[in-house]
């Protein structure tokens, strides 16, 4: 079978599927990451996974599956998204200190017959995080890139991170294993 297409540029997500051993290749194309103000924080995550996984179909056509994902952190209903800079990530993570926040993935496995589309829930609890354990994990790891500003499987994570509820893998960016469950299911 020809390689499933992974329709994002993110190492973590990268990492996953291949510690999943799924045979792949990446395709990404620019996407809008707008939606609809009215939206939940599902449907949030759903809308944008599904629009990147459209707009890599466009290019690539529909002949083998393309996952698409997109993760966000959301603290008492509000979607945070990545940092702007440094001022933004501290102040991000100082509000997350000491609270309990979720990550949400939406993920659309599209293929020749149709899509999957899902979204799967992490709930993360942080210690209380000092001031200078909030600068030097932002000053050390940069984390810009990353929705909540911080990364699961880095320093923060190891030493900020009291408990989760749910998938360890999905905080990463990626409910790995809800995916590959989601291959089986159409023949890949």
């Amino acid at each position: 079978m020809a390689p499933v297409i992974l329709a994002s540029a993110s190492p973590r997500r990268k990492q996953l599927l291949e510690w999943a051993e799924v045979d792949f290749e990446i395709m990404v194309a620019d996407t809008d990451e707008s939606y609809p103000a009215h939206y939940d924080p599902e449907a949030v995550a759903a809308h944008i996974a599904l629009h990147k996984a459209l707009a890599v179909a466009e290019r690539a056509g529909n002949s083998r599956p393309i996952i698409a994902a997109d993760t966000i952190v959301v603290l008492g209903g509000e979607v945070i998204g990545k940092p702007r800079d440094r001022e933004d990530a501290i102040g991000i993570l100082s509000r997350l200190s000491g609270k309990v926040h979720q990550v949400i993935t939406g993920v659309s496995i599209q293929y020749p017959a149709g899509a999957i589309n899902f979204t799967d829930t992490t709930e993360v609890a942080f210690h209380e995080l000092t001031a200078e354990q909030v600068a030097f994990y932002v000053d050390k790891y940069k984390p810009y890139d990353k929705a909540g500003a911080y990364a699961i499987q880095e320093w923060i994570g190891v030493v900020g991170i009291k408990n989760i509820k749910g998938d360890f893998y999905n905080v990463m960016g990626l409910p790995v294993s809800r995916v590959v469950q989601a291959l089986a299911s159409i023949g890949y």
